[in-house]
């Protein structure tokens, strides 16, 4: 599994609204300015955000973006499963029940059962606040 470049810059615009809330509205262009990212590709991930309620914008001069909710309420889980999809180390994984034609003789499937568990529980525990508070993490799984 690798993270494509919208999940990482997802997780990037979501700390940046984190860190620099003062309680109004962050214009995308200062985003793309303090993190280095297109404005464009930003406005295409912050559409799936807003979609998925994550973010809240409005229009205008004093326009922009804030968090929806406040960081602790986010996980980084959460925010990559927008712009990734599923976290799902191999297809058959993807949906549930298990549609593969070998799921009854498969003798990996749990191995990439057990690997899955395990990055959904690490991305799961941490939190966009843990991110914004901590910097660099020790967490263990």
């Amino acid at each position: 599994m690798k993270i494509s470049t919208k999940g990482r810059y997802a997780l990037r615009l979501m700390i940046d609204l984190a860190q620099h809330d003062a309680g109004g509205y962050i214009p995308l262009r200062d985003i793309s300015k303090r993190q280095q990212i297109s404005a464009k590709y930003l406005e295409q991930i912050v559409v799936q955000l807003s979609r998925a309620g994550f973010v809240i914008s409005t229009r205008g001069a004093q326009g922009g973006y804030q968090l929806a909710r406040h960081p602790s309420e986010y996980t980084v889980g959460d925010i990559l499963r927008i712009t990734e999809g599923s976290l799902a180390p191999v297809a058959c994984l993807e949906h549930e029940p298990v549609d593969c034609p070998r799921v009854d003789e498969c003798i990996t499937l749990s191995f990439w059962r057990g690997l899955y568990d395990a990055i959904n529980n690490y991305v799961d525990s941490v939190t966009l606040e843990d991110l914004v508070n901590n910097g660099t993490l020790n967490f263990s799984i």
